[in-house]
């Protein structure tokens, strides 16, 4: 790829973003006609094929730390859309979309696990404030949870737990070898799950929803946008990829509303604006407090490098 200038990539990010959003209601409806996780073998099986065709990895996809290290992260990235397609068989996409949002607030969090340092107090307060608008936007008269939103928090934490891992390995591992083996491994999962459970099997009839869900998610919303997020980030920072792709629960609701004619009601869209507000809050200025502690405890030099 080109070298591209920073609103190039962040222009590119807005787009995986967009793609990403406007899946929930197209999975919505196709999982009327095909059960989930055959849905999702047919899905990221495709998405490798696809990918091995016009990456050629090689035998360099053989070598045992990409192995590894892909097939743990691709653990948790089958947890993530088993959890979310699983849900949103119970839950509207608008409460889907923002829920699985939410794995930008819990990223923080679970990295303390690596890098054994606590998150400061804007990431706390954007998590608060995350927390309040996933109650307004999920619980119901008599303070009710639906199952299906329970499900795809569910998916958010295993989003999160693979986006910390993908930063751990990312380093010293090629990105898109990884991008390969975590999908077929989401794939292959996926395929042998569906072969063994009774209630999972392909649909008698290939309609239009099936075929349009499978078509965008496999090359579009797998194949392209892994392979779009990891090259295009080399040209923007970690911080405003995060703000970006925070859209994609906006583009969510906003699809299933045109589209979906699924209703916003004004406690939804309380509850959309305090998450929007924690993630935000968390990733612009969680990012900046990081920042400045860092820099407050970097002793100052010379313009020669040495010390003062």
């Amino acid at each position: 790829m080109k070298q591209l200038k920073t609103w190039q990539a962040d222009l590119l990010l807005l787009f995986v973003a967009f793609i990403w959003g406007s899946t929930f209601l197209l999975v919505k409806n196709a999982l009327q006609e095909i059960t989930p996780v055959a849905f999702l073998a047919i899905r990221f099986l495709a998405a490798f094929l696809f990918l091995y065709i016009i990456c050629r990895p090689g035998q360099k996809l053989l070598r045992k730390p990409v192995l590894k290290a892909g097939f743990l992260i691709g653990l948790f990235l089958f947890g993530g859309y088993a959890f979310q397609t699983i849900g949103l068989m119970f839950t509207s996409a608008v409460n889907a979309g923002f829920i699985t949002g939410l794995s930008v607030i819990l990223v923080p969090f679970f990295s303390i696990f690596l890098t054994k340092k606590a998150p400061n107090r804007y990431v706390v307060s954007g998590a608060l404030s995350a927390a309040a608008g996933l109650a307004f936007l999920t619980l119901g008269p008599g303070l009710t949870l639906m199952i299906g939103d329970i499900l795809v928090f569910c998916c958010a934490c295993c989003f999160a737990l693979h986006i910390v891992l993908v930063g751990h390995y990312a380093d010293s591992l090629d990105p898109t070898h990884l991008a390969i083996v975590q999908i077929l491994t989401v794939g292959l999962i996926s395929a042998v799950i569906a072969f063994l459970s009774p209630g999972e099997s392909l649909p008698a009839v290939w309609n239009k929803n099936v075929i349009a869900a499978l078509a965008v998610t496999s090359i579009l919303a797998t194949a392209m946008a892994f392979l779009i997020q990891n090259n295009v980030q080399r040209y923007t920072s970690p911080a405003r990829t995060a703000i970006i792709l925070s859209m994609e629960p906006v583009f969510a609701a906003l699809t299933a509303y045109i589209f979906g004619n699924e209703p916003l009601t004004v406690q939804s869209l309380v509850g959309a604006a305090l998450v929007l507000g924690g993630i935000l809050l968390a990733e612009i200025k969680g990012n900046h407090g990081d920042q400045a502690e860092t820099n407050a405890n970097t002793p100052l030099s010379a313009p020669d490098g040495s010390q003062p």
